[in-house]
């Protein structure tokens, strides 16, 4: 099972995130990534916490015959045509105190590809299944929804275990849903 995050929390010319998030996947589709299905839209509040806008997020199943380099690649050349400034925003995957917070049209990450499990070393190396995935929780909370039962290929944790987990502040809620606790 591929699994791709999406987020955004700015306005583009697709309209504001929800829409831009939809015509990625049009997008994705276009660059021979087959969206299997996707979660609903979740929001969530930056992390960490700064004072931008809140992000919209969902998870999308996909199918490729791209290797997992290959496909990263896709993804970030699909944010690039969205306006992605991949400048702002950037962390040390290995240090997250050096992370800069930045609002983003549009934010695609190789969450896991199939049961692989890689640490690439080096700038823009690719690190599978997504390093900080499991304690996240725009990122579980539509996993369990479009994924029920995955299991986190390092962790051999459940996504509801992971879910379970979190701590209680974390939230992650369906658009239309905002005010109610997970």
């Amino acid at each position: 099972m591929i699994l791709v995050g999406l987020g955004a929390n700015l306005p583009s010319p697709w309209g504001p995130p929800s829409a831009t998030l939809e015509a990625a996947l049009k997008a994705l589709e276009q660059e021979g990534v087959h969206v299997v299905r996707h979660s609903r839209w979740y929001t969530s509040a930056p992390e960490p916490a700064s004072d931008q806008p809140w992000y919209t997020n969902g998870i999308a199943v996909v199918e490729t015959a791209q290797p997992p380099a290959d496909l990263l690649a896709t993804l970030l050349r699909v944010e690039l045509a969205f306006g992605r400034n991949r400048g702002e925003g950037t962390r040390d995957a290995r240090d997250a105190r050096n992370y800069q917070p930045a609002s983003r049209i549009l934010d695609l990450d190789l969450l896991a590809y199939d049961d692989v499990v890689q640490r690439e070393a080096g700038e823009g190396g690719l690190t599978l299944p997504h390093p900080r995935m499991h304690a996240r929780a725009f990122v579980l909370v539509p996993l369990a929804e479009v994924a029920p039962g995955w299991t986190h290929p390092s962790l051999r944790q459940s996504v509801e275990d992971l879910v379970a987990a979190l701590p209680p502040a974390a939230q992650a809620l369906p658009i239309g849903d905002v005010g109610r606790s997970r």
